[in-house]
């Protein structure tokens, strides 16, 4: 759809027109724009942001879910903008002056700046927009104009794109579509049916230096978009930055009102407009000044609340000690004696001590003088028992002689032993011998019948080998196994690679099997429309799809049936229409869920948006339910009979099969009862077709590719207007039909893999076949095996048995030559004899040695009776020795037991000495400070080492006795004393630091205070002062326009204790009736809300800081009266030579509205049957063809 936008003016305002031809064939109108000049000289304001802005765009771009490195940086600009609203770099830091008190960043005092601006030459201030273009951008194919340095008056009809130029502005700007209150994704401002457009926005550059054209690229199919900054590529922080040293306030509702915002700017609150006052019209230091007290007023607040507890908190805490200092002194006697009883603890031990080492001392001395006695008495006894000693040795060495002696017998008498033995074993050979002598004949009778049956044998086993068994020749078995080997080689061999075929048989009859399965699956998806359907919506709405499936498999947990979307539930028999229904829909509309009661509304809510109890997440998906009472469903705009009379073939709804239950939302929300369709665009007139959709209120209608919405002007004679655009063809509801081709491919396929899987059973067949056959073969060549292996075995049998025979034979001859070969009897017998003899004289040697042995054992028994007899003496000696020794040992065993006992008596007086030693150190190491300190003080003293405590000025050695009696007598007392809980003292303590330490807390928060309010004091001098200044100038202005249009309005401060909540209330009055009312979003009208709306804008505009300011269609349910009275006023207010750029959009065009020669008017004409005369449509044309025939008509009259 081309859009043309004009621009002109009357008289000295008027602009040359120039048209140029759009790309895509469409003809538009390029705006060429003369610059105005003049010369204005002011102070270039500071930039501010509105943090709640950035935070939309932020929530915006967490809801796309997808953006580029370009997008990125504009969240990365935005986030740096919500630090603190006040600066452009966040609040002012405060300083601390010398005497330490806070004060802000410049803390001077009296009226806010007075507010100029700054022009160039040619009447722009910097920051301005010289020039606009689009391309592909909503409407617009493309569109360029130049607006005017003061005010730009944008007028034309409905839906023609007049707040298209105002996205384009703030998104060209680098702003979030939020701030639009319109289409939240970014790409969804690409004029439909194109990939890709752009937004040029040119702006005065600061005096002395260029222009800054910044341009920003959309893409359809993302989300993200690029920019460029006077052609180089630039990111959105970059642009951001820009914006901020040209002050652009397009985040700031009393700077740039959108039409949608107009609503939100009315339902502002009174604290929010204060700020975004100061903002917008005030010095830049108001909002330091404000964000100051802000902080130092609830610091205050807090610390005035805390010192009231505190304070509080110490007179509670001073009360309830008081009432604790009797027990107290209580506790403080008893603790005294409790103090006493543990210093006479520490003494007891270490008096014990000293007592316990002077008996210690006295026991040592005992014991050395026992000692020496003991001494005495032993060095004279010393040589009797030195003859003892000698004695006792001789003993035990006479007596170690006399065992040898005994041992040495003994071997001898083992000797004798092995003797005889060796005796006996050659007497027993002997006999043997003897025997043998006596058996020679029958030994010589048994050789000669061994060597006949040798013989015997002999002649048997040469007769076998002489003629041996007949067997085959081995060769000719070798020959057969191989050959019955390469037979079985060949068998297994073809067995291998018939499990090689069968396996590639089974792979294949496998493939051929999932081939078929998969075809039959692939068939019954064709056939299976929803399942298609789901399929192509999981594509780009996953959470969509999930949804349905989830549905699907828990219909039972609702009351009534939830209506699938209609991108899968509604269907379109009628092909023809399919792409008109689909244009009835937005894409939200066909993704709906549409429920058929409340409590199923809710509990779908509840379960997939707002909890992830259905899908385990939650999801971001649409919900609709309304009570079907009847109301909200609007009759059809004409007849069926008039439709078709029109050419038109039927409303929408005809078209469409869906359940009934979805029927009320496409009545409803999609008005498909109202749109009609028309499929051939040459039998629709569309004058008569508009009329008579205009007379049934209004509706849509489709000719050809092309839908028409009708509506009626709210304004002047409440013409009839129609706004068309182009529509695509359906993309969801034209699913398409099963593809023969590919269903036929699909079939092809599944009869290829049946007719593979019938070859591959018939080859498995043959296979088998062949298999039974290789089996019998292989059965055959083993039998043959087995019996080529009996043959063999019966040759190799016989082989084995010749050998036998042959070692039998040869072994058979050498026992033959012995037996032949032996001795005679004579010989043998001689032989015996000799042996014999040899015994005999071996037993004769042996007895000979054995009386030697004797006689030595003689010997040796006769010696160790003598050493006997000598040991029984010295022993004897021994023991009258001991006798005599004993007697003389008796005086000196009772000095050892005298010694002895003062030995114990010396260890257990040494033992206790320690223990009481050690007792004492415990003690002491055990004892608490105060007493330890005073037992080191009497230690010093030297009162414990003498043992002597004083009483009554007079020295007196107590014992530990009577310290003991004095603990006993301090311990009675402690009991007289009654107990008092420690907890309380411990309490008391504790409070009486608590109280201390809170005394301290409340001077210091004192002090803190006093600090926090005079910087307060100084900042709110500064503030107050200049904020009412400011409110009292716009109030005028306020005041002054309202009585202009007979009506009343004023501006009021409201002071509050909490800076946070100052706020303007704006009160008006809009008849003579009424007092003046607060302004609120909800007790004025929509008219009166806009009239109020756009009189504060305009009372700010002197104050105005930003380069441009906007609003669109403000004007909305005015009447003419306030409508022409509020546009003189903005005339005369944003033409004065102190007023920066303003840009005003409406549809009205009131006859003789007031015209400035510094404003411009943008007319913007769209449709789908614009002229293709380049030179149709020019407004300046049309202005001076006007003039002229005026002219022409008082000569006319004259003739």
């Amino acid at each position: 759809m081309a859009r043309r936008l004009h621009s002109g003016g009357i008289g000295h305002g008027s602009h040359h027109v120039d048209a140029s031809t759009n790309v895509n064939g469409v003809k538009a109108e390029k705006v060429n724009l003369e610059k105005s000049r003049a010369a204005r000289s002011a102070e270039e304001p500071t930039n501010t942001q509105q943090a709640e802005e950035y935070d939309d765009s932020k929530d915006e771009m967490e809801v796309d879910g997808e953006e580029d490195a370009g997008e990125g940086e504009d969240a990365e600009a935005e986030e740096e903008g919500v630090q603190e609203e006040g600066s452009p770099k966040g609040k002012k830091r405060i300083r601390v002056n010398e005497n330490g008190d806070a004060r802000p960043v410049k803390d001077e005092k009296g009226k806010a700046k007075a507010h100029t601006i700054v022009r160039d030459a040619d009447g722009y201030v910097p920051g301005s927009i010289v020039r606009v273009k689009l391309e592909n951008f909503v409407t617009y194919d493309h569109v360029e104009f130049r607006p005017g340095p003061h005010l730009n008056m944008i007028i034309g009809p409905n839906g023609t794109g007049k707040s298209s130029i105002a996205c384009a502005i703030a998104l060209g700007l680098n702003w979030p579509p939020s701030i639009l209150g319109r289409a939240s994704e970014l790409n969804s401002f690409v004029k439909i049916g194109t990939n890709e457009g752009y937004i040029e926005i040119e702006l005065k550059g600061p005096i002395g230096k260029s222009n800054l054209v910044i341009k920003r690229f959309l893409s359809a199919k993302s989300k993200s978009s690029t920019y460029t900054i006077n052609g180089h590529s630039a990111t959105g922080r970059e642009v951001t930055q820009k914006m901020n040293e040209l002050n652009v306030q397009v985040g700031n509702l009393c700077s740039f009102l959108p039409q949608d915002k107009v609503s939100e700017f009315a339902s502002m609150s009174p604290q929010q407009l204060l700020r975004e006052t100061q903002r917008a019209a005030g010095d830049e230091r108001l909002t330091a000044w404000h964000d100051t007290l802000i902080g130092s007023g609830k610091e205050l607040k807090e610390l005035q609340e805390l010192l009231t507890t505190d304070r509080q908190n110490l007179k509670t805490l001073e009360e309830r000690n008081g009432m604790l200092e009797r027990d107290v002194q209580r506790y403080n006697e008893r603790k005294e004696i409790e103090r006493k009883i543990a210093v006479l603890e520490l003494v007891l031990p270490f008096v014990e001590y000293v007592e316990a080492r002077a008996r210690y001392v006295e026991a040592k001395a005992k014991q050395r003088d026992l000692h020496k006695i003991v001494r005495e008495l032993r060095d004279k006894n010393a040589p009797a028992h030195n003859l003892k000693k000698h004695l006792e040795e001789k003993y035990k060495h006479l007596n170690a002689q006399r065992d040898q002696k005994k041992k040495d017998a003994q071997k001898k008498f083992n000797d004798m032993k092995v003797k005889w033995k060796e005796n006996e074993r050659l007497q027993g050979e002997a006999d043997i011998v003897s025997q043998r002598l006596l058996s020679l004949k029958k030994n010589e009778k048994d050789r000669l019948r061994k060597i006949q049956e040798l013989e015997r044998r002999k002649n048997e086993m040469e007769q076998q080998l002489d003629n041996p068994v007949k067997t085959e020749p081995m060769e000719n078995i070798t020959f057969e196994a191989r050959q019955l080997q390469q037979a079985g080689n060949g068998i297994r061999q073809r067995q291998a690679d018939l499990q090689f075929r069968q396996r590639a048989n089974v792979q294949e009859t496998s493939r051929a099997e999932s081939e078929l399965q998969q075809g039959r699956n692939a068939l019954s998806n064709l056939d299976n429309v929803f399942h298609r359907k789901v399929a192509a919506l999981r594509k780009f709405d996953p959470d969509c799809a999930d949804v349905i499936i989830w549905l699907r498999d828990n219909r039972h947990r609702f009351k009534m049936e939830i209506m699938e979307p209609a991108i899968v539930s509604l269907t379109v028999q009628n092909k023809p229409y399919v792409d008109a229904v689909e244009a009835c829909f937005s894409g939200m509309q066909l993704r709906t869920f549409v429920a058929q009661c409340d409590e199923d509304y809710q509990l779908l809510n509840r379960l997939v948006v707002d909890t992830p109890e259905a899908l385990g997440r939650r999801v971001r998906v649409m919900t609709w339910y309304r009570p079907d009472d009847g109301r909200g469903v609007m009759p059809p705009p004409m007849s069926v009979q008039e439709l078709q009379s029109l050419g038109f073939d039927g409303y929408a709804i005809q078209y469409v099969d869906c359940p009934q239950g979805l029927r009320t939302f496409l009545q409803r929300e999609c008005q498909l009862h109202r749109t009609a369709i028309g499929l051939d665009a040459s039998r629709i007139d569309p004058n008569h077709a508009m009329d008579a959709v205009a007379r049934g209120g209004g509706g849509s209608y489709t000719t050809g590719y092309t839908m028409n919405q009708v509506m009626r002007s709210r304004y002047g004679k409440q013409l009839s207007q129609n706004m068309s655009r182009e529509f695509a063809r359906a993309r969801n509801l034209d699913f398409p039909a099963i593809d023969p081709t590919a269903k036929r491919a699909i079939e092809q396929r599944v009869s290829e893999a049946n007719d593979r899987l019938s070859m591959c059973q018939k080859e498995a067949d043959a296979l088998g076949e062949e298999e039974r056959m290789l089996k019998a073969e292989d059965s055959e060549l083993k039998r043959q095996y087995a019996a080529l292996a009996s043959r063999r075995k019966h040759v190799e049998d016989e082989v084995k048995r010749v050998q036998v025979l042959t070692r039998n034979t040869a072994s058979n001859h050498q026992k033959l030559e012995e037996l032949k070969s032996a001795p005679s009897v004579e010989a043998e017998r001689a032989n015996l004899k000799e042996q014999i003899l040899e015994f005999t004289k071996k037993r004769a040697n042996i007895a000979k040695q054995y009386a030697d042995i004797v006689r030595a054992a003689i010997r040796d028994q006769a010696a160790a009776t003598k050493l006997g007899l000598e040991f029984l003496q010295t022993g004897a000696n021994k023991i009258a020795l001991e006798a005599l020794i004993e007697e003389r040992d008796v005086e000196y065993h009772k000095a050892v037991d005298r010694f002895a006992q003062g030995k114990l008596c010396y260890d257990l007086a040494k033992k206790d000495s320690f223990d009481k030693l050690e007792r004492s150190k415990t003690m002491l190491a055990e004892a608490d400070d105060d007493a330890l300190e005073e037992f080191r003080a009497m230690e010093e003293a030297s009162e414990l080492c003498s043992c002597r405590l004083y009483q009554n000025g007079e020295a007196h050695q107590k014992t530990s006795e009577e310290v003991k009696d004095d603990l006993q007598n301090q311990r009675q007392r402690l009991e007289l004393v009654l107990q008092t809980n420690p907890g309380v003292v411990d309490q008391y303590e504790r409070r009486k630091a608590e109280i201390e330490a809170l005394t301290k807390k409340i001077e210091e928060r004192e002090r803190k205070a006093g600090k926090v309010d005079k910087s307060i004091k100084i900042a709110r001098d500064s503030w107050e002062p200049a904020l009412r200044g400011l409110v009292n100038s716009i109030g005028q202005k306020f005041s002054a326009a309202f009585d202009r249009i007979g009506c009343a309005g004023e501006l009021e401060v409201q002071e509050h204790e909490d800076y946070d909540k100052w706020r303007i209330d704006i009160r008006v009055k809009f008849r003579d009736g009424e007092k003046l009312q607060l302004l609120t979003g909800q007790r004025q009208s929509g008219g009166e809300r806009s009239l109020t709306t756009i009189l504060y804008l305009m009372s700010m505009t002197e104050q105005a800081h930003a380069p441009f300011s906007l609003v669109d269609e403000i004007n909305q349910g005015m009447d003419s009266r306030a409508e022409r009275t509020v546009h003189n006023q903005l005339v005369e207010t944003t033409c004065k030579a102190d007023s920066g750029q303003y840009f005003l959009i409406t549809p009205k065009l009131l006859p003789d509205l007031r015209y400035h020669k510094l404003m411009k008017v943008l007319c913007v004409n769209n449709g789908e049957w614009l002229p293709e005369d380049r030179g149709l449509g020019n407004m300046k044309s049309m202005i001076e063809h006007y003039v002229q025939t005026q002219r022409k008509k008082p000569s006319a009259a004259a003739a």
